[in-house]
C-alpha cells in the first residue's frame, strides 16, 4: 500500500474542498457544534464523492450522521463490556482478600495476572473492531444501509483483501499525522486551540477522504 499517495490524495481532496471556498468551510465549522452534520458530510465525502461535494440537504445530512454515530456506537459496545470485565476481574478478588482475610481466597496478585491477560485481549479486540468499524462506516457510506454495516463476513474479506497490516498502517500513519498537526498548533500561544477548532473541518475531510481510499484499495465485495 502506497501510505504517501493515501496522504497526497487526502491531502489535494481537502485543499480543493475548503481552500478558498470560505462559505462552505464557515457552514462546516458550524455544523462540527451540530455534530451529527459534520458527520453526514463525512459519509458524503466516504461515499466516494470528487470533487468534494457541497453541505445542503441538511435533513439528509443530519440523519445520515445519526446513523453513522449508531454504528460506532454499536461497534464500541463489546470494547467497553470488555473493559468493565477486566476492572471487575481485578477488583472482585481485592475485595474477597480484603472481606476473608488471607485463607485460600485469590488475593491481588490473582486480579492483576487477570487484568494483565484481559488487557491484552483488550487492546487485540480495539484494533480488530477499530479496523472492521473503519470498514463498516466506508460501506454503510457507499451502500446507504446501517445493515451492510454488520456484514461482518463482507467486511473481514474486505480487510483480507486490503491486508489487516496494511489497513492498521495506514491508519496509524493517518493518526500520527493529525495529531502531529494538531500538537503542533497547540504550541502556539494563545491562539492554538482557536487554530484546531478552525481546522476540524479540515481534519474530518481529510481523514474521511482517506478511510475511503483505503477501502478502495482493493474491490468491496458485492
Amino acid at each position: 500500500m502506497d501510505y504517501t499517495r493515501l496522504l497526497s490524495d487526502s491531502f489535494d481532496y481537502t485543499k480543493e474542498a475548503l481552500w478558498g471556498r470560505w462559505t462552505r468551510w464557515l457552514l462546516l465549522l458550524v455544523s462540527t457544534i451540530i455534530f451529527p452534520l459534520i458527520y453526514g458530510y463525512s459519509v458524503r465525502v466516504m461515499s466516494g464523492t470528487k470533487p468534494a461535494p457541497e453541505p445542503e440537504g441538511w435533513i439528509g445530512l443530519f440523519i445520515d450522521g445519526i446513523k453513522l454515530l449508531v454504528i460506532t456506537i454499536v461497534y464500541t459496545i463489546p470494547v467497553w463490556i470488555l473493559a468493565v470485565v477486566g476492572f471487575a476481574a481485578y477488583f472482585i478478588p481485592v475485595s474477597v482478600t480484603t472481606t476473608q482475610g488471607t485463607g485460600t481466597a485469590p488475593g491481588p496478585e490473582t486480579g492483576i495476572f487477570v487484568l494483565l491477560a484481559l488487557l491484552v485481549i483488550f487492546v487485540v479486540l480495539a484494533i480488530v473492531i477499530g479496523l472492521l468499524s473503519t470498514f463498516a462506516v466506508v460501506r454503510f457510506s457507499r451502500t446507504g444501509s446501517v445493515g451492510e454495516a454488520f456484514r461482518f463476513g463482507t467486511l473481514l474479506s474486505h480487510i483480507g483483501s486490503v491486508g489487516w497490516l496494511n489497513v492498521f498502517i495506514a491508519l496509524l500513519v493517518m493518526g500520527i499525522v493529525i495529531t502531529v498537526v494538531q500538537f503542533v498548533l497547540m504550541l502556539i500561544p494563545v491562539l492554538g486551540g482557536l487554530l484546531v477548532f478552525i481546522l476540524t473541518p479540515a481534519f474530518i475531510v481529510f481523514s474521511s477522504r482517506y478511510v475511503a481510499l483505503i477501502y478502495e484499495s482493493a474491490p468491496a465485495p458485492a
